[in-house]
């Protein structure tokens, strides 16, 4: 018993290392997004609501992030950021990763 108490003792820092910010997004269905084609609705269909929601020179950009810190590791992070023109379709997008 002792030695379950004193791993655990020893893990606890460890585990409390860990942290995230953001939200998980299927990343795989990027392929799919098409400047002046793709609707705002189908970028919800697709990876949801957006973690962040702004404004670029008059235009509507969502940001899709996932960043995972360990306490041991490199930190892993994706991010998703679409600008839609003034009709709801995707004007340009940038999405980077280190997963």
């Amino acid at each position: 018993m002792k030695r379950y108490l004193l791993l655990t003792v020893l893990l606890f820092p460890l585990w409390l290392g860990c942290a995230s910010v953001g939200k998980d997004f299927d990343s795989e269905k990027v392929k799919n997004i098409q400047n002046n084609v793709t609707t705002q609705l189908e970028i919800i269909d697709w990876f949801g609501v957006p973690f962040k929601e702004g404004n670029e020179n008059g235009y509507t950009m969502w940001t899709y992030q996932l960043d995972k810190w360990k306490a041991v590791g490199e930190v892993e992070s994706k991010g998703l950021v679409i600008l839609f023109d003034d009709q709801n379709k995707v004007k340009a997008y940038r999405y980077e990763s280190s997963y």
